[in-house]
């Protein structure tokens, strides 16, 4: 989808070499820092995330098998955010040596588009689910779901692997820089990976949503707690997309087109790389924000979710007054109604 982004050319014409500054200690420490925030929020929240889906019982809704993959996609890429961060934090010196830069360009890619596709199923799951509810209850099942997601797992991971067998570190002024991280590739093919990765499942995301909308209005039979459910859920979806991918793909558009530009000058080229990194970086949050369209989307999660903080609280309001009998009474009680 973009692997040929990262080929990055080090051997630059003399303008662009002096425009290629050394990164300031302040954005390095911001990078650093924000990095490992992301990485605990998405750890303990895809973490849960996972074990909760994996101990469901009963069978699983279609909804809930995309959001299970969305959680695997997120894990794959949270547990090298360290890497990113100790990047960021040394001053842009990568210590860890080829093939973990590749792997974490790999898992960065990887991560991105799959969570882009999953979170897409999400939203036509949605749709089938309010537009079409008798209809789609055929198509909607859980086997479909795996179905469906292994294929995208295997179109994503194929189109990615160029990464793991191309050279992605370099020496840039006596420092070892991890391509990714330095400065992706200006190059005008990377326009076309950006369209084909990126449209298709934001243009599905957005005609679901509006179709969504435009049922709900017309007066849907649905229960109503299903119908905020819906809207809770595309609404999330839509939020991830603008916050931490949209910023990203039009950033990229600009870098790629601006950047090469005979009349552009030095500056103007610097601010598009920090444009760039810092719109990648926010890639990164969408790690952090799925585990809310877990919350909203599906029930037995939210569910769960509900009866570990009731359960915490509960033992907590015992503790103070003396009622331990009583609580656990009540907890047994809760556990038989799920």
């Amino acid at each position: 989808m973009e692997s040929s982004t990262l080929e990055v050319p080090f051997l630059l014409a003399n303008q662009s070499e002096g425009c290629m500054a050394a990164d300031a200690t302040a954005e390095n420490t911001l990078f650093g820092v924000f990095y490992i925030l992301v990485f605990f929020l998405a750890l303990n929240g895809n973490g849960l995330a996972l074990w909760i889906f994996s101990h469901q019982r009963g069978a699983s809704s279609p909804a809930n098998v995309f959001l299970f993959h969305l959680a695997v996609a997120d894990l794959c890429y949270v547990i090298i955010l360290p890497l990113r961060a100790s990047y960021h934090l040394t001053g842009g010196h990568w210590p860890f040596g080829e093939v973990p830069c590749r792997v974490a360009g790999f898992l960065f890619y990887v991560n991105m588009y799959a969570s882009l596709y999953f979170l897409a199923c999400v939203a036509g799951d949605r749709y089938l689910a309010v537009v079409h509810a008798v209809r789609s209850l055929k198509v909607r099942r859980a086997r479909s779901a795996h179905i469906i997601s292994l294929c995208l797992w295997a179109l994503v991971t194929v189109s990615m692997a160029p990464l793991l067998l191309s050279r992605q570190t370099a020496e840039v002024d006596g420092v070892t820089v991890c391509r990714q991280l330095y400065r992706e590739k200006a190059s005008r093919r990377a326009l076309v990976s950006l369209a084909v990765a990126f449209t298709p499942p934001f243009l599905l995301t957005l005609t679901c949503y509006l179709l969504i909308i435009r049922s709900l209005r017309r007066g849907s039979r649905l229960d109503p707690a299903l119908k905020m459910k819906a809207l809770r859920t595309i609404g999330l979806v839509m939020l991830i997309y603008v916050v931490c991918f949209l910023p990203y793909h039009a950033s990229r558009a600009t870098f790629i087109l601006g950047y090469s530009h005979p009349d552009v000058s030095c500056q103007t080229r610097r601010g598009l790389s920090l444009a760039n990194r810092l719109t990648s970086s926010l890639t990164c949050l969408n790690g952090a924000l799925d585990p809310l369209v877990y919350l909203f989307g599906a029930e037995k999660f939210r569910g769960t979710v509900r009866r570990m903080f009731c359960r915490d609280e509960a033992g907590i309001s015992a503790a103070t007054s003396g009622e331990l009998k009583g609580t656990h009474e009540s907890s047994l009680s809760a556990k038989s109604e799920f």
